[in-house]
């Protein structure tokens, strides 16, 4: 039985400001009434609206009963989830801001996301200021909560889901963060990754703790992620700006697929041994990486002992599916084809060189993902 409903509002990387970072999120046996969780809101009530025009029925509890329209359901949402304060991940919060009906929503992430988003709203002129650190406020303000960062503490989120947040790194100074969302009565979770540079390019990798934090749990705890790929193969490094590529994440991957091998006990490598690729970039050999790792000061660079090969590697994703999401428009016209199909495809070739076994899957606009 699933333990999770997730609807995706709009899960594009940018510029098509009608399908951006939006999701939907609530415990299975729940009913959208009961409350929602919105995860990240880029895109929201207008895309939402548009969907629910040719789908009217999608958020239906009963069957023949009237649906709720795209104005209801957000009057269900209870709390964001936001992974960081660009705009193309909090533009419809802002704008739904003292609109949306229902009880007082909060708004969950780091303390530096929410800062960084109190800077729409404070000075009241980009924004009116309808957001506040004050419980006892009036209920048509959002109330920011900060989440523990890199806390194995589970946050309660609403009904019987929780939360535990990391930080990633997205390039330059930006931050962004990891959400491992637990359901309650199954123990089960999905984990939902924000916008995420490659550890191999980081000044401060982060990604491979996720990797570590996630791998004990798979696949029978954790078999689904959502994880960004905003451009096609053969971007340049430089030209990344806090992003991954096809290739990129196919480490990051085998990083995943790596932490999961240490975790069992017939693996004799232990938790000392380094991601793959850290401190390389896709396509070098095991050697380089090694010697480059070895020679950059970095915590987590440090911890390299020993890494499985790609043998050891085939087939340990098993059981996992991988819904790549973020991608961002073609804007010069190369492609036929919508960029979400393309990216998925090359990433889907690459996993399928290399055996590891998850089932990779684009994020689409106005689906429904049980899981």
């Amino acid at each position: 039985m699933p333990a999770f409903d997730f609807f995706v509002v709009g899960c594009g990387g940018g510029a098509n400001e009608t399908n951006l970072s939006g999701y939907l999120l609530k415990a299975h046996e729940s009913s959208w009434a009961e409350g929602i969780i919105a995860v990240e809101a880029g895109s929201g009530f207008g895309a939402l609206k548009r969907i629910l025009h040719e789908k009217p029925q999608l958020f239906a509890s009963v069957a023949g009963e009237p649906a709720p329209d795209a104005a209801r359901v957000y009057s269900y949402v209870r709390t964001y989830l936001i992974t960081h304060a660009h705009l193309d991940h909090v533009q419809s919060l802002v704008l739904l801001a003292g609109s949306a009906g229902g009880p007082r929503k909060s708004i969950r992430g780091s303390q530096q996301c929410l800062e960084d988003l109190q800077t729409i709203f404070k000075p009241s002129r980009i924004w009116p200021n309808l957001a506040s650190w004050d419980p006892d406020d009036s209920d048509h303000l959002y109330l920011y909560h900060s989440l523990p960062e890199d806390d194995v503490v589970y946050t309660p989120l609403h009904g019987t889901l929780s939360v535990r947040m990391l930080p990633l790194s997205h390039g330059a100074a930006y931050a962004s963060a990891a959400f491992f969302v637990r359901h309650g009565p199954s123990a089960r979770e999905l984990l939902f990754l924000g916008d995420v540079e490659p550890d191999a390019l980081a000044v401060h990798p982060r990604t491979a703790a996720v990797w570590r934090a996630a791998a004990p749990k798979i696949p029978h705890v954790l078999d689904t992620l959502f994880v960004e790929c905003s451009w096609p193969a053969g971007r340049a490094d430089d030209k990344l700006y806090g992003h991954l590529t096809p290739a990129h994440l196919l480490v990051e991957l085998e990083n995943l697929a790596a932490a999961v091998v240490r975790c069992r006990p017939e693996s004799g490598l232990g938790e000392s041994a380094a991601p793959l690729g850290v401190g390389s970039k896709p396509g070098a050999s095991a050697s380089s990486s090694r010697k480059r790792a070895s020679s950059i000061a970095s915590p987590e660079r440090k911890r390299q002992k020993r890494t499985p090969g790609a043998a050891d590697l085939r087939g340990v994703l098993m059981g996992v599916t991988v819904y790549i999401m973020h991608c961002k428009e073609d804007m010069e016209g190369r492609y036929t084809r919508p960029m979400h199909e393309v990216i998925t495809e090359q990433v889907r070739q690459l996993m399928d060189e290399k055996g590891l076994g998850a089932t990779i899957l684009a994020a689409e606009q106005g689906a429904l993902i049980r899981t």
